[in-house]
């Protein structure tokens, strides 16, 4: 209640404050990790050790039949917002605007996220991890800001905007601000983000006593690039000898046993394009076994910085009364493709390597040049016992682990809840357990807080759309019509499929001929809930296509870019960190001195132009093709101007020409160029993360005051295909 309206003098007035936070509402901490399948989490029955997470599902509930969207702004966006993701403008990846309302790139500024609705209740919001729901072109050092954590309600934030991000050079923003890397050796995101996650709860406890706080910690794990310290991944090179197929079946079993699968559940077929694992040569096996080594240690990892997150609030005396939710975005990603790599830059740009020639790099696995990829086979593993991946509306899509923590409020611990929930369901339930008064009629999810409280009670919806680039499905009631669409295609050609999911868990029988009465409801059902949340338009043109789209919008749209020295850091979702361009780069200087003139990338793949001794310098370094040219004589005393010329050629090669005052001094071949070198972006005046040249140590700078600026002019256009392929692969 407000002040009554005041008197003439304080004498003659009544003071008002506004009454402290009603005791008692429960903390929240969502940990939402990345392209993690429902399999791997131990307490799901992986080999994986996750002891925090699966300490979390003893003392808490782990649902079986929790969906979500098949690729991760959509879920995010959903997650907080209680809302299917096309009617809020993210149909797929926040990276691209395709022009219609189902697709912008953002969360419609019109809808309240969670830490909107729980700011007047008391509650502090903070995001720490991968935020993923601004359009590309927004992720700048001055923003726009519109669609970034802060003006979506949160009170800090600390992580990346993109996709994916390096975790041992990331491109990090605390609130608005860029984050220069950390000089630490032993760096790691996953353990960054827990120590910001803790000093963040810590200054709340301390500043904001008794108000209660709402935490999203978004790992990067373990979504590509994988990277984790050795010691986590040399514990599970004999573990994955086995392969992908015994994989399978032994996940499946101890799911059974623990009672998390119905007795009888079926594996689906090995995923199109996987090899039999006993099928491979023992080279193949050598390497995909140290890949998903790999991918297992970064998970391990992970969830021991989880774990001490946990066990700051146990120390605090917070733990009992958080409720804690641990979930994936969507299902394994095959991004990797039928081989996976020890550098991820291969795939994500198209670049076949031999098996050889990864093998011969397997020393580098998972450190600052060996940020890997496992193979598909080892995503199929992932997401046992179901059908396909990632970016699909079959289960391997859109059915992830969940577990749910709260002793304060959950009395059956340990308990398996099998009822069908969805991330839109997920932001009413949290409302209602912290005893926020909501209008239902705003979500298009439903509170399941009944179902935490008794394993019986009936899941509040009967019916939930899924669609994704063209691919469909629909459940009601237990029944499920899917169908998986080829782009280019009329969507009237699409085959749909019908499970009963009642009695076939793992959907493995197709029971469309049987009963095709049924399936022809179900679809027309799917049609009306299109119709109702802005599905339509179906989009399933080439990225390629939507990307063009984009040209006018952001840097990436622009002929010429002038860097200022002391410029903040270009992040790379600006899409003019690479060298799959032509382009001229023109460094005007008061007087040549040595250091970094320009650096894009990392220790991992990069380019970098310098001056050391007088000489200008140009290095290129991809996927272990090295290439440096040097111009013979020093450069004189007043030279003004100094960079390179750069010309991309249709096979994907370059050629690259140093100049200086306009008179050419060196050229270079370069094999291949690429639009995603690292997944780091670009510095002027001096290398900020990982040195893309061992040829310096640390930033190398230019002295003050000896660089004026860089100038950028873009002669070729975009290869917007190459760009295509890239950015679908990092999503």
């Amino acid at each position: 209640m407000n002040a009554t309206a005041p008197g003439r003098t304080a004498a003659e007035s009544t003071p008002w404050w506004p009454a402290p936070p009603e005791p008692g509402r429960p903390n929240i901490l969502t940990v939402v990790l990345d392209d993690t399948g429902w399999s791997d989490f131990g307490c799901y029955g992986s080999e994986i050790r996750t002891p925090t997470i699966d300490a979390l599902a003893e003392n808490g509930l782990r649902f079986t039949n929790f969906h979500v969207n098949p690729m991760c702004s959509p879920t995010r966006a959903s997650l907080f917002t209680g809302r299917n993701n096309h009617r809020l403008g993210m149909r797929f990846i926040a990276d691209t605007d395709t022009g219609f309302a189902n697709s912008r790139g953002r969360i419609d500024p019109d809808v309240p996220l969670l830490p909107d609705l729980l700011r007047p209740y008391g509650y502090g919001s903070y995001q720490v991890g991968k935020w993923h729901l601004a359009p590309g072109h927004e992720i700048t050092p001055a923003g726009p800001y519109d669609n970034w954590p802060l003006r979506r309600g949160f009170d800090r934030f600390y992580g990346f905007m993109g996709g994916a991000t390096d975790q041992l050079s990331p491109e990090l923003f605390e609130d608005h601000h860029p984050v220069p890397p950390s000089r630490d050796p032993d760096y790691h995101l996953s353990a960054d983000l827990a120590d910001r996650a803790i000093s963040y709860l810590r200054e709340h406890r301390t500043y904001r006593p008794g108000s209660p706080f709402y935490l999203n910690l978004a790992l990067g794990a373990s979504h590509a690039p994988l990277q984790a310290p050795r010691v986590y991944i040399d514990r599970y090179l004999d573990v994955f000898t086995k392969g992908w197929d015994q994989t399978r079946i032994d996940r499946l079993r101890r799911q059974a046993e623990a009672g998390l699968v119905p007795e009888g559940t079926e594996l689906t077929e090995r995923n199109p394009g996987v090899m039999p694992w006993d099928q491979l040569s023992d080279d193949q096996r050598t390497l995909y076994t140290h890949l998903q080594a790999v991918y297992a240690g970064f998970l391990d990892h992970a969830d021991a910085q989880l774990g001490r997150v946990v066990d700051a609030l146990r120390e605090w005396g917070e733990l009992d009364n958080t409720i804690v939710l641990v979930l994936s975005d969507n299902g394994a990603s095959r991004e990797g493709g039928p081989q996976g790599a020890v550098d991820v830059n291969a795939p994500y740009n198209g670049i076949s390597q031999t098996v050889e020639q990864e093998l011969a790099r397997l020393d580098k696995l998972g450190g600052p040049e060996g940020p890997a990829h496992y193979p598909e086979g080892w995503a199929t593993a992932s997401n046992t016992p179901f059908r396909l991946y990632k970016q699909y509306t079959d289960l391997g899509g859109v059915r992830v682990p969940l577990i749910v923590h709260w002793p304060r409020g959950i009395a059956d611990h340990g308990g398996i809840r099998d009822g069908f929930a969805h991330a839109i369901d997920v932001a009413p339930t949290l409302l209602e357990a912290a005893g926020i008064p909501f209008d239902e009629d705003r979500f298009d999810g439903r509170s399941i807080t009944a179902v935490l409280a008794d394993a019986a009670a009936p899941a509040p919806r009967d019916t939930q759309y899924f669609e994704m680039l063209g691919h469909r499905a629909l459940w009601h009631d237990g029944w499920k019509a899917v169908t998986t669409h080829v782009p280019g295609t009329s969507y009237e050609d699409d085959v749909w499929r019908l499970y009963d999911t009642r009695s076939d868990f793992s959907e493995c029988r197709d029971l469309a001929a049987a009963q095709p009465g049924r399936l022809a409801a179900l679809c027309g059902m799917w049609e009306e809930e299109a119709a109702r949340h802005g599905v339509f338009p179906l989009d399933d043109r080439p990225l390629k296509e939507l990307l063009a789209l984009r040209t006018g919008q952001g840097t990436h749209g622009r002929a010429h870019i002038r860097l200022e020295a002391g410029a903040s850091h270009v992040p790379a979702p600006t899409r003019i960190t690479g060298s799959n361009r032509s382009m001229r780069a023109t460094a005007r200087l008061r007087r040549p001195a040595d250091g970094v003139l320009l650096a894009a990338g990392t220790a991992a793949g990069g380019y970098v132009l310098y001056i050391k001794d007088r000489h200008l310098v140009f290095e290129h370094h991809l996927l272990g093709d090295d290439v440096v040219c040097v111009s013979p004589a020093p450069l004189p005393s007043d030279t003004a101007e100094a960079g390179f010329r750069l010309r991309c050629r249709d096979d994907r090669s370059a050629s690259v020409t140093l100049e200086a005052g306009g008179v050419a001094l060196a050229h270079a071949e370069i094999p291949m160029a690429a639009g995603r070198l690292s997944g780091y972006g670009l510095d002027v005046g001096r290398d900020t993360a990982s040195r893309v040249s061992k040829a310096y140590g640390d930033e190398f700078p230019q002295p003050s005051g000896a660089l004026v600026h860089v100038d950028l002019h873009f002669t070729g256009p975009e290869d917007v295909e190459d760009v295509a392929e890239t950015m679908e692969a990092v999503e």
